[in-house]
């Protein structure tokens, strides 16, 4: 095989490009203009194989006037079909001296661009070592003549190298990516938590605390405490799953919450408000439970509305336990609320009012047993006097012990609220 001192060049070159960057695009330009240039050919497209959708992409391509565009005009073809798709799937070269005699081309580029297609040397780009399909390049239009069969052995040594390369630097793209969305979910993180009382106020003769614990990075529970001229607002809310798109939700909830209180609205005028707008923004698919409570300081009257919220826990000071259920569905289901009064709760000192979500009832031990309303309502009970720091930390690390090694499934957030005996 005669090969040229502009070819050997032209290959080395390559080679030390794709040897010194795992920029993606980079590589991919390098890889599309050294097969152009060492088979003396007018244009050559590079495609990606997508292994989840089992097809290929034009990801580079010279147009018609030979300048390389780094983003194409979409072409998909499936693995299998057409020329680029039968090259990757039989991971061989095909060399088509005349286009227009070849049925499996297609002339509508051609028709459309004025262009004139007449041979095509279509190559799979494919791990040696692993025999992995990364994707398929196709030059056209050789300078003098057909390709060759020295054509195609120099452009197999190519492919190798670039099949290796755009593999690495696809790797690192996906892993820089990654990195990146590590990044925004610390972020969101923070800025969650931030949205989390940091003191707890407490009025005369009341008190509360709480906690919340994504499953992930980010949750989808949220819970508030905002002190008012005659008490305390509070609230807990769960959107349906946990990530980002619950904790936008959340989020949502929580900041209107804390404007209402600013504002000194009633919980009910402000709830059927919030609802109606969550109703409006939400798909029909998504929707958040919340449990909002309005503390009398004075009078010792807890107002507890739950939109789809419960179970709810009141443990009196002697112990007894009366459990809760939701007064409506959960917010944005329905444009308006279905319940035209909160509940009103008289507590006596010593009484405790206790809001958890379902992620730590549906937790879940090493034989799928969930741990289940009974247990935390007992637990409560059992340590009710506790100041209510240790009180949390009693259902934080009872959880944990019951569910193991096993990892959360969703998000956990508790709060609780008590009348203090010496009405403090």
């Amino acid at each position: 095989m005669q090969v040229t001192q502009d070819q050997i060049e032209c290959i080395l070159e390559v080679s030390r490009v794709l040897g010194a960057t795992d920029d993606e695009r980079v590589v991919l330009r390098h890889v599309a203009d050294c097969l152009r240039a060492v088979l003396h050919a007018e244009r050559a497209t590079v495609f990606r194989y997508r292994p989840e959708e089992d097809d290929l992409v034009a990801v580079v391509a010279h147009g018609t006037d030979g300048t390389l565009d780094e983003d194409p005009a979409p072409i998909q073809v499936p693995l299998g079909k057409g020329i680029a798709g039968s090259a990757g799937a039989n991971r061989a070269i095909i060399n088509i001296p005349d286009a227009y005699a070849d049925d499996r081309f297609y002339r509508g580029v051609d028709e459309e661009t004025g262009y004139k297609t007449q041979s095509i040397l279509t190559v799979p780009l494919v791990t040696p070592e692993s025999d992995e399909l990364i994707g398929v390049a196709q030059i056209l239009n050789r300078a003098n003549g057909p390709f060759t069969e020295a054509d195609e052995r120099l452009a197999l040594a190519v492919a190798s190298q670039s099949a290796v390369a755009m593999r690495r630097a696809h790797l690192m793209e996906d892993r820089l990516q990654l990195a990146r969305v590590e990044r925004s979910l610390d972020l969101a993180r923070e800025i969650q938590q931030d949205t989390f009382p940091k003191t707890f106020p407490s009025p005369s003769g009341w008190e509360c605390f709480g906690w919340s614990m994504p499953a992930d990075q980010t949750g989808g529970d949220t819970f508030d405490v905002a002190a008012t001229a005659t008490g305390l607002h509070l609230l807990v809310g769960d959107a349906t799953g946990h990530g980002i798109g619950p904790a936008l939700s959340v989020a949502q909830v929580r900041s209107m919450h804390r404007m209402a209180a600013r504002l000194g609205s009633s919980p009910m005028h402000f709830i059927e408000h919030l609802n109606a707008q969550l109703h409006e923004d939400s798909r029909s698919s998504r929707f958040v439970t919340a449990w909002f409570g309005h503390v009398e300081a004075d009078s010792g009257r807890l107002l507890s509305i739950a939109m789809g919220q419960g179970p709810l826990f009141l443990i009196r000071a002697d112990g007894t336990i009366e459990s809760m259920e939701a007064d409506a569905p959960p917010l944005g289901i329905t444009p308006d609320m279905l319940v035209d009064e909160p509940t009103i709760i008289d507590l006596e000192p010593g009484d405790l009012f206790a809001v958890p979500t379902d992620g730590i009832m549906e937790a879940l031990n090493a034989q799928d047993e969930e741990y289940g309303d009974d247990r935390i309502a007992k637990l409560l009970a059992e340590h009710r006097a506790l100041p209510l720091t240790e009180l949390l930390e009693k259902v934080r690390s009872d959880t944990e012990r019951f569910h193991g090694d096993r990892e959360p499934a969703d998000d956990r957030t508790v709060l609780v609220v008590r009348r203090t005996a010496n009405g403090r």
